[in-house]
């Protein structure tokens, strides 16, 4: 299967949330590695990467998010999955 991986940004009420405790159980549960941090302007960014079709599926997932996230949006942009670490991380 392809590999692929994608640069994420999410907005809405997504921080306080434990959107990014989600975002790592959820890339874990598909075999996905990278990361996920909150950002100073309220957003949560990740780098997301493995399997075409765990890729897409976790995009998807990222627009809904936990129970008490509000997702307005999620941006997603291609970048090389080569350079994503193993494992997948929540960064400061």
């Amino acid at each position: 299967m392809r590999q692929i991986a994608c640069h994420v940004r999410v907005t809405g009420h997504v921080q306080g949330v434990a959107y990014r405790a989600w975002c790592r159980g959820a890339a874990t549960a598909r075999g996905l590695r990278g990361w996920v941090r909150n950002r100073d302007d309220g957003s949560v960014e990740a780098v997301i990467a493995g399997p075409e079709e765990a890729v897409e599926a976790m995009l998807t997932a990222m627009g809904e998010g936990p129970g008490a996230a509000q997702v307005t949006d999620v941006w997603s942009d291609p970048v090389d999955p080569g350079g994503v670490a193993p494992g997948f991380e929540i960064r400061r």
